[in-house]
């Protein structure tokens, strides 16, 4: 065994349950999540998302805990307690994560950037050609992969400044994310509140209800419909990621992750659909429930503006309108961009016994000169390139594997085990929670890489060819970053070959039963 070292905790139950739906609940739930139930014929959507939720999303959640609590490590040391040789699997989600926190930072600087131009909606009511390219403007797309001269100083410097706050959000590990997560969770919550009263009572408020409750139960013989729901759970959860272990490893040996996860879930479902309702009322009341978009950048960024200058007559009211609206945006973004980043700053300080504190520095400064390529005219292209291989195939294939490890090459109810041990009321059923991990997480992430294969395919292997995406493109951003980010345990491997040489001791911790019987 190796010798323990001190970690940090968190300094209630209600700390990390804030944290952990502040990490799951982000940009994805306020925009992403309303515009696949509105492609999906609203209630049909919400129907299929909650069955995935339950049967695959919550399981994951808990084992992903579950194992961060019992090893006190990041996913790469974990699955190296669990299986020696799954470390490379712990790695491929620390590395994805990272590249994922490196163009989510540039989105949270556009929301950062469009809560600064609220005023820009004072002077231009009614006028929705404008509205939709105050954000096109602003950040100086040329809608391709070139333009790479160009370089938008408001979205560069609102990236400097969304980076500042991430750093500072995690500085002192638990101890500044406790205290972050008390005013950020709950400041989205009530801006959605208030934008929702709104909404239900703008003219039409009800046809846009209708729409996104009422389910058309046509659609669920869609299997793309399945394919999102349950690809949606997986993305909102924050599961697969590196966060939810890292945050698991932060935990008191008291804590009761069946019951903590379960108000995870479903608080990060409430909020999804509270997000549901402002956009589906508030696009309904300004007629533009037939814009909406699957694409959350789309509905955010050109839609929304629209609707905001159709909200009133009152130029000075939809501007705050705009403000509060993207300040929620903001304080949505901020918790999901600081725990992608704590969960790969934990790993690699676990990994090579680092100071966190150092790590995580250094750690925001890479990302940080990384994410300017996407401020440049290419950077919107780019950012979608990366963003669909990383969370369409990447994340799937780490599911995949993080799956076929607990449930095929460890014991799913040694991990149950550690997920009840501290239950009193409810308790996680085996059936429910072995037949996930084993049989119906694997199966359902591999139809969902299958097809999403499939579809690549009948494109001409080529992502974006309607936009112009080039082949260079699609394997730079796409096809060579995906290779590095699954080989990357094998470099992390011959990194430690040579320390070892030079002394360094890597951790050799076990999963052990704390009762063998």
């Amino acid at each position: 065994m190796s010798k323990e070292v001190a970690r940090d905790s968190w300094g209630s139950r209600s700390q990390f349950i804030l944290a952990a739906v502040g990490s799951a609940v982000g940009l994805g739930n306020a925009w992403r999540f309303p515009g696949l139930a509105s492609k999906h014929g609203g209630g049909a959507f919400l129907l299929v998302y909650l069955v995935a939720m339950v049967v695959i999303g919550i399981p994951f959640l808990m084992m992903e805990i579950a194992i961060g609590r019992k090893m006190r490590r990041g996913v790469p040391g974990a699955f190296r307690a669990i299986k020696k040789k799954s470390e490379p699997v712990g790695w491929f989600a620390v590395s994805n994560a990272f590249v994922i926190a490196v163009y989510y930072a540039v989105v949270f600087a556009w929301v950062i950037m469009m809560a600064f131009a609220c005023f820009k909606f004072a002077n231009i009511t009614g006028d929705t050609a404008t509205a939709s390219g105050i954000w096109l403007d602003m950040i100086k797309t040329t809608g391709t992969t070139s333009g790479y001269d160009v370089i938008s100083s408001p979205v560069f410097a609102c990236l400097l400044l969304a980076w500042i706050l991430i750093y500072f959000c995690i500085r002192n590990g638990t101890g500044t994310v406790g205290k972050v997560v008390k005013y950020t969770v709950f400041l989205p919550i009530i801006c959605l509140v208030i934008l929702a009263g709104k909404g239900l009572t703008m003219p039409g408020a009800f046809e846009g209800i209708q729409k996104f409750f009422v389910p058309d139960f046509s659609s669920l013989s869609d299997p793309t419909l399945w394919v999102d729901a349950i690809g949606q759970v997986f993305y909102s959860l924050s599961i697969m990621m590196a966060i939810m272990v890292a945050y698991g490893s932060f935990l008191d040996e008291k804590s009761n992750i069946a019951s903590d996860a379960m108000i995870i879930a479903f608080s990060d479902f409430f909020i999804s659909v509270l997000s549901g309702i402002v956009l589906f009322t508030t696009m309904s009341g300004t007629g533009q429930l037939g814009n909406m978009t699957e694409s959350g950048i789309g509905t955010a960024f050109i839609v929304y503006p629209q609707s905001i200058v159709l909200l009133t007559n009152s130029g000075i009211f939809n501007s705050m309108f705009a403000f509060v609206f993207y300040f929620c945006l903001c304080t949505l973004a901020i918790d999901s961009a600081f725990s992608i980043i704590e969960g790969v700053s934990t790993a690699i300080s676990d990994k090579f016994h680092l100071e966190t504190k150092k790590t995580t520095l250094r750690i925001c400064i890479i990302a940080g000169i990384l994410s300017i390529w996407f401020t440049t005219g290419a950077g919107l292209a780019w950012l979608d390139i990366v963003d669909h291989w990383c969370n369409f195939y990447s994340l799937i294939l780490v599911g995949i594997l993080e799956a076929i490890v607990v449930g095929w090459f460890f014991k799913p109810k040694k991990v149950l085990k550690e997920v009840n041990k501290n239950t009193r009321s409810f308790k996680m059923p085996a059936w429910w929670f072995v037949i996930s991990i084993k049989i119906v997480a694997p199966l359902s992430l591999l139809g969902l890489f299958i097809w999403t294969l499939v579809d690549h395919i009948r494109n001409g292997f080529l992502y974006g060819k309607a936009d112009g995406y080039s082949w260079a493109s699609n394997i730079i951003g796409g096809w060579l970053i995906l290779v590095l980010c699954m080989f990357s345990g094998f470099v992390v491997k011959a990194i430690e070959k040579k320390l070892m040489k030079k002394g360094f001791e890597p951790d050799d911790d076990q999963w052990e039963d704390d009762d063998p019987s």
